[in-house]
C-alpha cells in the first residue's frame, strides 16, 4: 500500500448546530456544508477542511460531522485524533465549548503528545501534537 489506509471518518451527532459550533471553536476551523450523497438519504453533513487534491497521497484522512436518523452519537469504539501544533491549546478550548477533557496533554514518548476529550455529543476524540 502506497498511502495511508484510512481515507474517511464520520462523527455522528444529535444536535448539528451544537456539534458544529464545538468543533469550529475548539479546532479554530470552518466546516463546509455537504449535500447528501443521494436524494433518498436524509442527512445533514458538515465536512472538516481538507486538501482534496492530495488526500490520497498525504498523511491523514478527511471526514465530517453527520446527523442521520438511526445513527446515534456516543462511544463506538473508534477514536479520531485531530492534528495540532500543541494539543494543550485545543484541549483548553473544550470545556468552554460544552465538552469535557478526559485526559490533559500527556507524553506518548517519541510519538509526541495527546489529549482526550468528550465532545458535546458524547463522542470521545483525541488531539495529537509533536
Amino acid at each position: 500500500m502506497s498511502h495511508n489506509p484510512v481515507v474517511w471518518f464520520e462523527i455522528y451527532v444529535q444536535d448539528m448546530q451544537r456539534a458544529k459550533a464545538f468543533y469550529e471553536a475548539v479546532l479554530a476551523i470552518k466546516l463546509e456544508q455537504m449535500p447528501a450523497p443521494t436524494e433518498e438519504m436524509t442527512m445533514e453533513m458538515w465536512s472538516f477542511p481538507s486538501d482534496k487534491d492530495t488526500a490520497k497521497t498525504s498523511y491523514g484522512a478527511c471526514g465530517m460531522l453527520v446527523k442521520m436518523d438511526g445513527f446515534p452519537s456516543g462511544g463506538g469504539g473508534t477514536l479520531v485524533y485531530f492534528a495540532c501544533e500543541d494539543c494543550a491549546v485545543e484541549a483548553g478550548r473544550v470545556a468552554e465549548q460544552g465538552g469535557s477533557v478526559i485526559r490533559e496533554k500527556m507524553s506518548i514518548g517519541e510519538h509526541g503528545f495527546i489529549a482526550l476529550a468528550l465532545d458535546t455529543e458524547g463522542n470521545m476524540i483525541g488531539f495529537h501534537s509533536m
